[in-house]
């Protein structure tokens, strides 16, 4: 394609259309069953604020580890209200090992914001959406499409690399979202609001199920005949995709720490994020095995003390006499 601008690749209305309807009636029979596809399944169990909460809970994070805390988290906290009546650290402690752990505290800052601004109610403008700390232009376009039915362009990884693929026959979309890309989903949207939304969920399910970055599913695609990168010849990205390293980062490191803390019922003497357990004469033990599993990663103490400063300054964590403990 070289230079040429993604929109030159927009189907003729016909194929576009075939697009549409073939996306639309894969997804009927092979959607997965999620609880937070609500106008999809066309039931009325999950509210706006349960399809927030699931929007920036899978960020960055796959269905299987979400889901189960989604459930419990919709089960303590069923309303914006609920949360917000909550301190922020019981937000962290519930997050569990979700993995980004500031989500949980710009989710129980949006629950805040519901409440005062909006009466306890997720707003259904992607304009109000937007204004929720926390909440991007993704969460906001996907709120307001699968909560309350409305035509607005949904942008996500999977979306971007089934259009890549499909549309403009690239095996990977560019390394960040550009303009174009965005203007191509623009133009590649149904008119029509349920077709929409059903389109923008066919897409991401695809492009989660099916057409993977590094295994596409080709022959199970319901749209492979259309598929302008096979048309092609399927040819090779124009860079590799690096996977985010776990083992030996700060990463790591701080979610070791977050551990210890989502356990411990009071604060944590700062001492014991130095010291072998062993060497410890602990008030509780449910802080003994997170512990014992944060000094097996052998922190240098200077390391330590940045990713304990780190936490505080994020809000994660906070510093009293006492030693170190969730935000309340």
């Amino acid at each position: 394609m070289g230079t040429t601008s993604h929109l030159s690749s927009v189907p003729e209305p016909a194929t576009l259309s075939l697009l549409h309807n073939k996306l639309a009636d894969w997804f009927h029979n092979n959607g997965r069953d999620l609880p937070w596809r609500t106008l999809l399944r066309n039931s009325p169990e999950c509210t706006a604020w349960g399809i927030l909460v699931s929007e920036i809970m899978l960020q960055q994070t796959p269905v299987v580890r979400v889901l189960p805390v989604w459930e419990q988290w919709m089960q303590r906290w069923p309303t914006p209200d609920a949360l917000a009546a909550e301190p922020s650290g019981e937000a962290v402690r519930a997050w569990g090992r979700l993995g980004y752990p500031r989500r949980a505290l710009r989710l129980h800052a949006a629950a805040i914001a519901i409440t005062e601004a909006y009466d306890g109610v997720v707003p259904a403008a992607y304009q109000d959406l937007l204004s929720l700390p926390g909440v991007g232009s993704y969460t906001a376009a996907a709120v307001s499409a699968f909560a309350y039915g409305r035509r607005t362009t949904v942008v996500d990884t999977n979306i971007r690399r089934v259009h890549a693929r499909l549309v403009s026959g690239t095996a990977l979309p560019a390394q960040s979202l550009t303009a174009a890309e965005t203007q191509l989903a623009n133009e590649l949207l149904p008119e029509d609001p349920a077709a929409s939304v059903m389109w923008n969920a066919a897409v991401m399910e695809l492009g989660a199920l099916i057409c993977t970055a590094r295994s596409p599913k080709c022959a199970q695609c319901p749209v492979a005949a259309q598929c302008q990168w096979r048309a092609q010849g399927q040819p090779p990205p124009s860079y590799i995709p690096k996977g985010q390293p776990w083992h030996g980062t700060d990463r790591q490191l701080r979610g070791a720490v977050m551990a210890v803390l989502r356990e411990a019922e009071q604060p944590v003497a700062e001492g014991a994020f130095f010291v072998a357990p062993v060497d410890l004469h602990l008030d509780s033990e449910c802080i003994s095995v997170p512990l014992a599993a944060l000094h097996g990663l052998n922190p240098e103490p200077e390391r330590l003390e940045r990713i304990l400063a780190g936490l505080v300054n994020d809000g994660l964590a906070k510093r009293s006499p006492a030693g170190i403990q969730l935000p309340s």
